[in-house]
């Protein structure tokens, strides 16, 4: 198994980004489309934890968009050609309070997608 083929490294830096953009832009349709539409999908929030791509879809349209931040260090890791994570600390406007997400990529025949995600902040609750 290779791990971090440059190119596969590339490609998830390019997702990332794009779903960060999303996220920014509050473009749920883009943020969707980069999770998996599959029951088996998580994503665990700063104060929500999310099971299945249907409550994830019905929490961002409920949600009214994100905090805006700017973005710390990101570190991506690639296994096989398959399967990948990217972990990235983060920092809301306003604040010195890091925060934390992380998100597990898997290549389908659709093209990649986020499969599970989790976002915390440290030192507690939002």
């Amino acid at each position: 198994m290779r791990v971090n083929d440059p190119e596969i490294v590339a490609q998830i830096d390019a997702l990332f980004q794009q779903y960060e953009a999303a996220l920014m832009s509050d473009d749920v349709a883009a943020m969707d489309a980069l999770f998996h539409d599959d029951g088996a999908t998580v994503r665990y929030g700063v104060g929500e934890v999310l099971y299945g791509a249907d409550e994830i879809r019905a929490f961002r349209k409920g949600r009214g968009g994100s905090p805006q931040r700017r973005l710390g260090r990101l570190a991506i890791a690639t296994y096989g050609n398959d399967l990948a994570t990217a972990n990235v600390e983060f920092f809301r406007e306003g604040s010195d309070r890091r925060g934390r997400q992380s998100q597990t990529w898997v290549r389908f025949p659709e093209g990649w997608k986020i499969v599970s995600a989790h976002v915390s902040l440290e030192g507690g609750s939002p």
